[in-house]
């Protein structure tokens, strides 16, 4: 196998392995967000942190954590269509993206360090859930950025074709 086959195999492979560790998230929460526990546990994440207070006015407890979990869902399924369509691929990156920085932005909002062991650098529970979406916001943007180069390069080709006909 040339090497760059294997370069090739393997980013492939990662690509794909990515793409799952974004996806199984966003489907799992997603799905738990319609439950009774966790319209529990988004309380004091959402009460805590002011740019999404607002949530609970204007949806209450049980309608914002459906409608953060049915974005959740769509995302991912956007996400997965994202294998087969350039179009599919920017909007779910550009969601996801969305979704993770606005999770990673609670770091700054809530109590994530842990005082016990002398607060920062030592994160807490809620801190090691919350820090992992920083390199989701990292693989979403990869997959906006891929399927963007994707569309152009459907759309030059599109033209192309035109030309020569």
């Amino acid at each position: 196998m040339s090497n760059t086959l294997y370069h090739s195999t393997v980013s492939h492979y990662g690509r794909g392995i990515a793409l799952i560790g974004v996806v199984l998230p966003l489907l799992l929460i997603g799905v738990l967000k319609f439950t009774p526990t966790e319209v529990e546990a988004l309380r004091p994440i959402i009460n805590g942190t002011p740019w999404l207070s607002w949530l609970y006015s204007a949806f209450g407890m049980d309608g914002a954590s459906y409608l953060l979990g049915a974005f959740e869902i769509v995302t991912a399924g956007l996400l997965i269509a994202s294998l087969w369509s350039a179009r599919a691929g920017i909007l779910g990156g550009a969601m996801a993206a969305l979704t993770f920085l606005v999770t990673s932005s609670t770091l700054f909002a809530l109590p994530i360090w842990e005082v016990q062991e002398g607060g920062f650098p030592f994160v807490n529970g809620l801190g090691q859930f919350l820090i992992k979406d920083i390199v989701f916001i990292g693989i979403s943007l990869l997959v906006l950025g891929d399927s963007l180069n994707r569309l152009h390069v459907q759309e030059k080709s599109q033209k192309q074709d035109v030309v020569t006909d």
